[in-house]
């Protein structure tokens, strides 16, 4: 069920990449599990930067294998997750690219450490005017969404 707080870890090929926080991973069984990247908040594809976010987060994982691990199931039936290639956090790399934000309505879900570390490389990436950090004004994803259904 939704908002579940299950954990489990996840070994399997990135099939798809919805955007830039949730792709689809094939498990060794040939079951397909949609994944949101954990700690992270990426563009929505009808927002600036949501196609070069999406784009990235496929040049780091499509068709590669990955390891997740999950605590929960969002309401939409995602696992929610750290998702590493070859070792490396996705979501930071994500953040440091400047193409997401740091969830923090979630952020007590993560270790301090990566509390800590996402803080800091969306920092820097707002520092260096990395990625949508670009932009005089850049919309948050959740700002985003909100307008978007209130004005429907």
């Amino acid at each position: 069920a939704a908002g579940e707080a299950h954990r489990g870890a996840l070994v399997g090929q990135v099939v798809g990449v919805a955007d830039g926080d949730t792709i689809t991973v094939l498990d060794v069984d040939h079951t397909q599990h949609k994944i949101r990247l954990a700690g992270i908040d990426a563009p929505e594809s009808r927002q600036a930067f949501g196609s070069r976010s999406r784009q990235h987060l496929a040049v780091l994982v499509f068709r590669r294998q990955v390891e997740v691990a999950w605590h929960k199931v969002d309401r939409y039936g995602r696992l929610v997750g750290k998702v590493r290639v070859d070792g490396a956090d996705v979501s930071l790399k994500q953040l440091e690219a400047g193409l997401a934000w740091h969830y923090l309505q979630y952020a007590r879900e993560q270790t301090e450490t990566d509390r800590l570390v996402y803080a800091g490389a969306e920092r820097a990436a707002r520092e260096e005017r990395r990625g949508l950090w670009a932009e005089a004004h850049p919309v948050a994803p959740w700002e985003f969404r909100r307008v978007r259904v209130s004005s429907q």
